[in-house]
């Protein structure tokens, strides 16, 4: 398992850690479990690892020199060959039998490894560039281009839902027979419905109305269009409703996001009913869920959106953007709400529509339940060692013939 530019060790919510952090330590969890041995290759980026870790039996991380330790996410193409070279000098004492690319860096490790290696390759990217610009969030041409190669040689592409196997063939010209959807899952023995009077005790809140947001501080997430919701709510039941946001700042503008945020909510005179909570461990996040009436995801593109799933596993009703993956984890009426566009209107419009109807919260609530219900990492990871499996009867797909 290739994850270049971020370890499955570090914690998610600010950062370069987010989804992708749990998606690629559940996994690889779920895979040992199973009897599939699976080893993690990430980047240093602490001089104080040890090369070689084991989290649990079957679940080993590597750490590969690199570039420095401290080597920003915007450099880090500079160090894929050198991340490429290290994984290659693990591979020849310890073959493997594939080799699975998550994100564009690692899959551009991958796809060198696959040809000199003469191993099959399993891509999954998480996020798309060119999906990411139709919401205007343009990256690099260099990532474009490393996304249509690494697509075009993959043995298996991975999709984490129909909306993104849709994508991957309308703006990367995909085969669909390559391409194998492969949904994420949830921890149940965390995140189940709980009391919210308990969460709320917990976490030192009143009864007032909980909004939640958790995610990085980054335009992507859409943590002001949070702020802004909130600044549009009226009282409910006599009671000013709050909003809490779970994160921190990420990439090399993460400060000055923060610090932006921090003005809106001080200009939307919002300071003593927003408040802000540093990134938590995982496992922890159950209780903030379970806390709240709702939780808001009002993200300008989501490949999947863990968040969405967690919350839902909680009992907790969505209102989310209808982008993406969230297409398909927010059942519009059903699990919960899904906004057309981000405006914070529409937003408030949703948010009240649940909290004055308590049979309607209730309704949500449960279907969401049933609906996480199937989502679990084993059966993912079941799914994912029959792709590998049958990657022996594949004929490889041979970028370079």
């Amino acid at each position: 398992m290739l994850s270049l530019h971020t370890s499955p060790l570090v914690q998610p919510g600010g950062g370069d850690a987010g989804g992708m952090n749990v998606y690629v330590r559940e996994l690889v969890a779920a895979l040992a479990h199973g009897g599939t041995d699976t080893t993690v290759y990430v980047r240093r980026w602490s001089n104080d690892l040890p090369t070689r870790l084991t989290v649990e039996p079957g679940f080993e991380v590597v750490h590969v020199d690199a570039g420095p330790t401290t080597l920003s996410k915007e450099n880090l193409p500079g160090v894929v060959d050198a991340f490429a070279d290290g994984v290659r000098h693990q591979l020849e004492v310890r073959p493997v039998d594939v080799l699975h690319a998550n994100y564009w860096l690692s899959g551009l490790a991958g796809h060198r490894l696959k040809h000199e290696l003469d191993l099959p390759l399993v891509s999954t990217f998480h996020t798309l560039a060119r999906v990411k610009a139709e919401t205007g969030d343009h990256e690099p041409q260099h990532r474009i281009d490393a996304e249509a190669s690494v697509i075009a040689c993959s043995d298996v592409i991975t999709a984490n839902s129909v909306v993104e196997m849709d994508e991957l063939i309308t703006h990367y010209g995909a085969e669909s027979r390559r391409i194998e959807v492969v949904p994420p899952g949830v921890d149940h023995a965390f995140f189940s419905s709980g009391s919210r009077h308990g969460a709320r005790q917990a976490l030192g809140l009143g009864e007032e109305p909980v909004l939640l947001f958790v995610g990085r501080i980054q335009p992507l997430k859409g943590a002001d269009v949070a702020v802004e919701t909130l600044a549009r709510l009226q009282q409910h039941d006599g009671r000013e409703p709050r909003l809490l946001i779970v994160g921190g700042a990420s990439g090399a503008e993460g400060d000055d996001e923060v610090a932006k945020l921090q003005r809106l909510i001080a200009h939307r005179g919002l300071t003593e009913r927003v408040t802000m909570v540093p990134p938590q461990p995982h496992h922890l996040l159950s209780t903030y869920y379970r806390a709240a009436d709702l939780v808001l995801v009002p993200s300008r593109s989501e490949s999947f959106g863990l968040v969405a799933l967690e919350a839902a596993a909680c009992g907790v009703p969505v209102v989310a953007s209808d982008v993406g993956g969230l297409r398909t984890l927010v059942d519009h009426g059903r699990t919960g709400l899904r906004i057309p566009g981000r405006d914070p209107a529409d937003f408030a419009a949703a948010v009240g529509q649940i909290l004055s109807d308590r049979f309607f919260a209730d309704h949500l609530s449960r279907r969401a339940v049933e609906a996480a219900s199937s989502y679990t990492w084993t059966s993912m990871a079941a799914r994912l060692r029959r792709v590998y499996l049958d990657l022996s009867e594949r004929v490889p797909v041979d970028c370079l013939a």
